[in-house]
């Protein structure tokens, strides 16, 4: 992992700690794999530091261009799916 998560200065301890963790979950569903549960309470975290719809983009954008992983994708699968583990591989 050479590349640095989106992170906004504004942001306090806590918020940028559920940010980092939802990123790294999104990276091990590419990597490995990730519980469902796991993953979509990480999302509820995130969701609860970027309300706004247009920055959960921006930053899902910005992961993408450095990472190569796709959040979004990983997020729709866990969403649509009953599985207890999510995989991108």
């Amino acid at each position: 992992m050479n590349y640095h998560y989106p992170i906004d200065e504004s942001w306090g301890k806590k918020e940028i700690v559920a940010v980092v963790q939802f990123f790294s979950l999104i990276e091990q569903a590419y990597e490995q794999q990730v519980k469902r549960d796991e993953l979509l309470a990480g999302y509820n975290k995130f969701k609860q530091v970027v309300p706004s719809k247009s920055e959960e983009k921006t930053l899902f954008k910005e992961f993408e261009t450095a990472s190569g992983y796709t959040s979004y994708r990983v997020v729709k699968k866990a969403k649509e799916s009953k599985a207890n583990s999510i995989s991108m591989k």
